[in-house]
């Protein structure tokens, strides 16, 4: 049975036992289960760690569930993220945040059935693109397509992603991020660094040269390996 980690930001105990009960009743319909996590405001989103599917109330105290979208966005842009309020004059709004839908209290089951339909689609894509990366400033959840090249510092991992300003550092290894992603798009440059092939916009002799401008070299026994994968990648010949 398929398991998701959903997260329920929902202040009043009503409204989330209402959620808790048409997700139980909907897993057990479509024969998938729900882990869900629940959090009263939305200050500390990141206590909740990775998961597939946010539902996030509006009014909320201190922080708004549309700020903490906001934030939530700088950071995550995969999640799905679906507004469970009373508040309905924000709905137009929620679509600047990229919200994949809206519910509006009280959520009846069918309401509640039709959109979960949505939702499970977008959570069973996400399942094979995205991956969460624990760092030291906390979890964050990527899609791998936008992962230019992995490379080794010392005993950390550092993971170069397309739209972030500074890498994302993790503890690891060069074989164990190479099992985790998809071996059909990232080729093994060298013993230290992992390059996708999506992003590869020049092959040289010695080297690639990605689309942000890094040029990244092959070693000895991996260039003609990585050659000859990057020909069939690009279906020609190189």
């Amino acid at each position: 049975m398929t398991t998701y980690k959903v997260l329920m930001v929902e202040d009043d105990d009503k409204a989330a036992a209402t959620l808790a009960e048409h997700l139980e009743r909907f897993g057990t319909e479509q024969g998938v289960r729900f882990l869900v996590t629940r959090l009263a405001t939305a200050f500390n989103l990141s206590e909740a760690g990775a998961v597939g599917l946010i539902f996030m109330d509006i009014d909320l105290p201190g922080i708004n569930g549309m700020e903490a979208a906001q934030l939530l966005r700088e950071e995550n842009a995969s999640t799905p993220l679906i507004f469970v309020t009373n508040l309905a004059q924000y709905a137009v709004k929620g679509y600047q945040v990229d919200a994949l839908d809206f519910m509006v209290k009280p959520v009846s089951y069918g309401d509640f059935a039709m959109r979960m339909g949505r939702a499970m689609r977008v959570m069973e894509k996400n399942a094979a693109h995205t991956m969460a990366l624990p760092t030291a400033s906390g979890t964050r959840v990527i899609n791998v397509n936008d992962i230019t090249h992995v490379e080794l510092a010392k005993h950390d991992l550092l993971y170069h992603v397309a739209g972030f300003e500074q890498p994302l550092r993790r503890r690891g290894s060069i074989s164990g991020a190479r099992e985790q992603l998809p071996q059909d798009l990232f080729i093994t440059v060298s013993q230290g660094c992992l390059a996708n092939m999506a992003h590869v916009t020049t092959v040289l002799s010695d080297s690639v040269r990605l689309d942000d401008g890094t040029q990244l070299f092959f070693s000895r026994s991996r260039k003609k390996p990585c050659l000859e994968t990057l020909a069939r990648y690009f279906g020609g010949t190189i």
